[in-house]
């Protein structure tokens, strides 16, 4: 079985039973029950935020633990039974994907009536020339999405984008601020139908990751050469710019111009990180705890270049990956 090593803060969700809030010196996690089978139970991925973390296993089932908002009792140990082959975990969403290609969520801006409950959001497609029927056996027209292949939330936010293999792309959940990249003409708090997002950049999406109040894409061209596009609420967060953008607009800056190309980048609540091909580090965003390693505390609306350890023996950047927290 996979080694799972966790330190840090362990208040929500609380993995580590009868342990201090926070851990600094890291332990190894084991599941409680020892008696099952150990190759089941082969780790294909984790996926975690501030209530809930999600382990999906190589045998396509999951087990999420679940902390219950301000709640002092231990995490609830849930069993996910689906043929999993993608999970997310956002502040207070979770998003599976299943080998079928459906997709299940939950949280109170997805599913406000029961938000602990997995509902199929693949049928809930706002505009109908998005849907086909099927289900001949009930005789009840199910509306199903296409070749759903993608999923993305973050850690820190209340909203979902689903990414089919036409590299269309949904969203629905909290917009109070734009974060879906619906266009400055949709507005709502929000959006509990999928809605596919109109206006976005030509080229491949790679990845989308999301703030409480911004979400971040990256697209690949040719060549290959990738770009970042933000959109949302700009004030304290990393989205790159220094005013509010409701569709996903390009993240302009010379220091990823030119010859350098984005490896990947991570999205906290408040800040952003980029890796590029010529071993940049560079970041934006809210700084209140240094988290940009430039020696203050002050907003950086743009982007800017964080000083990089050396590398060991001359190791690839490619090898190297990069996470934000809260």
């Amino acid at each position: 079985m996979n080694e799972i090593i966790f330190f840090g803060y362990n208040t929500y969700p609380k993995l580590i039973k009868n342990k201090p809030n926070k851990i600094i010196k890291p332990i190894q996690f084991k599941f409680e029950n020892e008696n099952e089978n150990e190759n089941e139970k082969q780790i294909k991925q984790i996926s975690s935020s501030h209530y809930s973390t999600i382990f999906l296993f190589k045998n396509e089932k999951a087990i999420e633990y679940l902390k219950e908002n301000y709640s002092n009792q231990n995490p609830s140990k849930i069993q996910i039974e689906e043929n999993i082959q993608k999970v997310t975990v956002g502040w207070q969403n979770e998003a599976i994907l299943t080998i079928e290609g459906n997709v299940f969520a939950k949280g109170k801006d997805i599913n406000p009536k029961n938000p602990n409950e997995f509902i199929n959001i693949s049928s809930l497609i706002e505009d109908t020339n998005d849907r086909i029927i099927e289900d001949i056996v009930s005789e009840k027209p199910i509306l199903m999405m296409k070749n759903v292949s993608k999923i993305f939330s973050g850690n820190s936010s209340l909203h979902v984008f689903i990414l089919n293999s036409n590299q269309e792309l949904f969203g629905c959940g909290w917009n109070k601020y734009g974060q879906l990249g619906l266009g400055e003409s949709r507005k709502e708090m929000k959006i509990q139908k999928l809605t596919k997002i109109q206006n976005i950049p030509k080229g491949k999406i790679i990845d989308i990751q999301s703030g409480n109040f911004h979400s971040i894409m990256l697209i690949e061209y040719q060549n290959p050469k990738r770009k970042l596009y933000s959109c949302g609420y700009y004030r304290y967060n990393g989205l790159g710019k220094d005013e509010d953008t409701y569709e996903f607009t390009e993240i302009k800056s010379s220091l990823f111009e030119n010859d350098d190309n984005i490896l990947e980048f991570s999205v906290g609540n408040y800040h952003t990180l980029i890796l590029t091909s010529n071993s940049k580090l560079i970041g934006f965003g809210d700084n209140y705890y240094d988290e940009l390693r430039n020696g203050n505390t002050n907003t950086q609306l743009s982007p800017i270049q964080i000083e990089l350890p050396k590398l060991r023996f001359n190791e690839n950047i490619s090898n190297y990956h990069i996470s934000c927290g809260l």
